[in-house]
C-alpha cells in the first residue's frame, strides 16, 4: 500500500488496522522516514474480532518499489456498443471495477465530453461497428445498447455466431428478446446460439428505467460472473 500526505493507493485489507497504518505512515512522512517494523495483535490492540497477529513494514518509497508494484488485475473485459445515455452510465458504473472496457460507437459526437473518461476505458469510433466483433478477444463480455435496433441485430448476430464470447447482453425488454430471437432464427442462427442472448440485461428484481439504475444492475450482473 502506498501512502502520501493526500492519497492512498492499494490496501492491506481495510478495517481499523489499515486506518492505523495510514495514520502512522503519514506521521513517519512528516517526521522520521526511517524504515520501521511494527507488530500488531489484531484482537486486543485493535479490537478486531478476527484475531491473529501480523507485522507491517514501513519504508520510504523508492524506485525499486514502483518497479515491483503489481499492475491492476483485470477480472474481465467488456465490449460496450453504444454511447447513449445508458452506455455512458454503464461506463461510469464500471469505472472503479477491476475490468477493461472497449467502448464502441459509430458517431464521433457521441463521445464528446468536457470530462476525461475513466482510465479503464478505451474509445473506438468506427463506421462498421459490427465488424469489431470478430476482433474481440475470447471470453470478452459483450453489451449491446446502440441507437438502432437494426444495428443491435447485426451485433447480436455477429456475437452469437462466436462460441467463445463469455456474455452477450442486449438492452431491451423481454418482448424485444422474443422479436430478436425470431429474426435470428430467420437468419439461420442455431437454437443453441439463440439461447445465449441475455435480454433484458441486469440482475432480475432490480426495478427502474433510469440509466444509472440499469448501469448498476448490469455492473452487478457482470461481477456475479467474474
Amino acid at each position: 500500500m502506498l501512502v502520501s500526505a493526500q492519497a492512498v493507493a492499494g490496501t492491506i485489507g481495510g478495517g481499523h488496522l489499515e486506518w492505523q497504518a495510514i495514520a502512522l505512515a503519514r506521521e513517519r512522512l512528516a517526521g522520521d522516514p526511517a524504515p520501521l517494523l511494527r507488530h500488531y495483535a489484531l484482537g486486543p490492540s485493535l479490537g478486531q474480532c478476527c484475531g491473529g497477529a501480523l507485522d507491517l513494514s514501513y519504508e520510504l518509497l523508492q524506485p525499486s518499489h514502483l518497479a515491483a508494484w503489481p499492475p491492476d488485475a483485470s477480472r474481465f473485459e467488456v465490449a460496450l456498443f453504444g454511447a447513449g445515455h445508458v452506455g455512458r452510465a454503464i461506463v461510469q458504473a464500471l469505472a472503479p471495477l477491476p475490468c477493461k472496457v472497449l467502448w464502441i460507437d459509430e458517431r464521433d459526437e457521441a463521445f464528446a465530453s468536457d470530462r476525461p473518461w475513466p482510465a479503464n476505458v478505451s474509445l473506438l469510433c468506427v463506421d462498421a461497428v459490427d465488424a469489431e466483433i470478430a476482433a474481440l478477444a475470447p471470453d470478452t463480455r459483450v453489451l449491446i445498447a446502440t441507437h438502432s435496433h437494426d444495428l443491435d441485430l447485426k451485433l447480436c448476430t455477429a456475437a452469437l455466431q462466436r462460441t467463445d464470447l463469455d456474455f452477450v447482453g442486449l438492452i431491451g425488454s423481454a418482448t424485444k428478446r422474443v422479436r430478436f430471437v425470431r429474426r435470428l432464427a430467420q437468419q439461420g442462427l442455431e437454437a443453441a446460439a439463440q439461447t445465449r442472448l441475455i435480454c433484458p440485461i441486469g440482475l432480475p428484481g432490480i426495478e427502474g428505467k433510469e440509466p444509472a439504475v440499469i448501469a448498476a444492475s448490469v455492473a452487478a450482473q457482470l461481477l456475479s460472473k467474474a
